[in-house]
């Protein structure tokens, strides 16, 4: 009874630790039309950090991404329709803004790159196994009268001599 008493509280720790969602957004970003807003947060969810890369500005914590919240809420304020606001913010910081990059020429390699490492990836396991199937087991070769006399000097008596 008592490790299942230390397993709720460890469990209720760990849960008071890790926050179920956490968002960056502070309530005084947050527009008061809910309509507004949730375009603005799905904006914002498109837009890359390009402070920390790999998360979105609705996620980060970064100065540069809460600048880019509120720039994203004031063009909406103005009247900018969605695809309006993404290209504004396209159009400053280039396709690394986008967490989701267009298809075009320079960006090809990005979109490729994990179909690359796949195929890659694929062809060296192949090629391994390839090698380990290819070598041919080389047969054990029949002692000679020598060796067997040896062997029995030694007190080996059993030999079993290969089959061919």
């Amino acid at each position: 009874m008592r490790g299942r008493g230390v397993c709720l509280r460890l469990a209720a720790l760990l849960f008071l630790l890790f926050p179920l969602t956490a968002h960056a957004v502070t309530p005084g970003e947050r527009l008061a039309d809910p309509a507004l807003e949730a375009r603005a947060r799905a904006i914002t969810t498109e837009l890359r950090c390009l402070v920390c890369q790999n998360q979105s500005i609705d996620d980060s914590d970064a100065s540069l991404a809460k600048d880019l919240r509120v720039l994203v809420r004031e063009k909406l304020k103005e009247g900018m329709s969605d695809a309006q606001v993404r290209e504004f913010v396209h159009a400053r910081y280039g396709d690394f803004v986008l967490l989701r990059p267009p298809m075009k020429p320079g960006t090809l390699l990005l979109w490729a790159a994990p179909l690359i490492a796949l195929l890659a990836g694929a062809a060296a396991i192949w090629m391994a196994a390839r090698r380990r199937a290819g070598v041919p087991a080389t047969p054990a070769k029949a002692l000679s009268e020598e060796e067997r006399a040896r062997l029995k000097t030694l007190g080996v008596s059993h030999l079993e001599t290969p089959k061919s």
